[in-house]
């Protein structure tokens, strides 16, 4: 029997362990309850003469610690070579950089306009994007035969039942004031984004898909000179203290009188400077607008405000594709 001893500790001694599972394996074979060879020395024990026994289980005792010791120093070297990259890491090789998601440059530009916006006042509401066609149409005051209900500029849901109000793709966030005045009374002060759809041919500048933010201020007393400081605050904020703006006298069947307002872009390239580029369009809600939703056009006037997100994002990152958005290209998106 002490023979076996040292037998098997010079066996334990000799033994490679280089991997998690050869730290295991080496444990089943001698230290394992059921096969291990330690314990089946450890069940022998009664078979000695009583006096051989202490000296035996003192010896035994030590084979077993031993032989643990062995697992707990394998299991110790091979973490430390796990977190310094493995036994075979070549320093001088470069070192290796880590990606961290970022925010889309669209979801940057939303958050900051919407951020600018609480502190000018406006809470925030969220609408659908299957929309009714009095929603998104009838209620905002375009007619029957206007050229932005042709299909050529919607998307129209096939599956409506005819007996009901045919349903759309919203083409604009404008929808959302309708519902929420539909809602609430006046004073109302609230900014709608999110996603707009319209059949368009995909190029540089337009998409089949992009992002709104909807202003609306109902109030008594609400004025075109309230909505154009509203404007220049929040084109300072975006743009800088020194931005310059037009309004541009427009037509959209919502609001009477209507707007365009454009951006002076500086370009030392171009023989003038510069050019305006159009960021949004706005105007004093149409009284025909609030007679849809039951608020007394006597009473209460108001303005409103759609602005594109892409656009906006484009003029302060200098892109020029609307398409780059959307294609996911992970060496464009890590610039921001």
């Amino acid at each position: 029997m002490p023979d076996t001893i040292d037998q098997l500790r010079e066996q334990i001694e000799a033994e490679s362990i280089e991997s998690a599972e050869e730290a295991e394996a080496f444990r089943i074979k001698y230290l394992g309850r059921n096969q291990g060879e330690i314990p089946d020395l450890f069940n022998q024990i009664g078979d000695l003469p009583p006096e051989e026994r202490p000296e035996f289980g003192r010896r035994l005792n030590a084979l077993k610690d031993r032989a643990q010791e062995r697992i707990d120093e394998a299991k110790a070297r091979l973490e430390r070579q796990t977190q310094a990259g493995g036994p075979d890491i070549d320093l001088t090789l470069p070192g290796r950089r880590g990606f961290t998601g970022s925010t889309h440059p669209l979801t940057q530009t939303l958050d900051e306009i919407l951020r600018i916006l609480r502190g000018l006042g406006f809470s925030t509401h969220e609408g659908p994007e299957v929309e009714t066609d009095w929603h998104n149409f009838t209620a905002l005051n375009f007619p029957p035969d206007h050229p932005a209900r042709d299909m050529q500029d919607t998307f129209f849901l096939k599956d409506a039942p005819e007996d009901e109000d045919p349903r759309v793709l919203r083409t604009h966030t404008s929808p959302g004031q309708i519902r929420i005045m539909e809602a609430h009374a006046p004073p109302i002060r609230v900014a709608v984004p999110g996603r707009v759809y319209r059949n368009e041919a995909i190029s540089y500048k337009s998409f089949c898909l992009f992002h709104q933010v909807e202003l609306l201020y109902v109030d008594e007393n609400v004025t075109m000179a309230q909505l154009k400081q509203v404007l220049y605050s929040l084109a300072r904020a975006l743009f800088g203290e020194d931005v310059t703006l037009r309004f541009r006298p427009s037509y959209f069947p919502f609001t009477e009188p209507s707007a365009e307002v454009d951006v002076w872009w500086a370009d030392e390239d171009a023989d003038d400077g510069g050019q305006w580029m159009e960021i949004l369009g706005c105007g004093m809600v149409h009284p025909n607008v609030f007679e849809a939703v039951n608020v007394d056009p006597e009473q209460y006037t108001g303005y409103a405000v759609g602005m594109g997100v892409e656009r906006m994002a484009m003029l302060r990152h200098g892109i020029d594709d609307i398409r780059i958005f959307y294609e996911n290209d992970a060496r464009f998106l890590d610039q921001f």
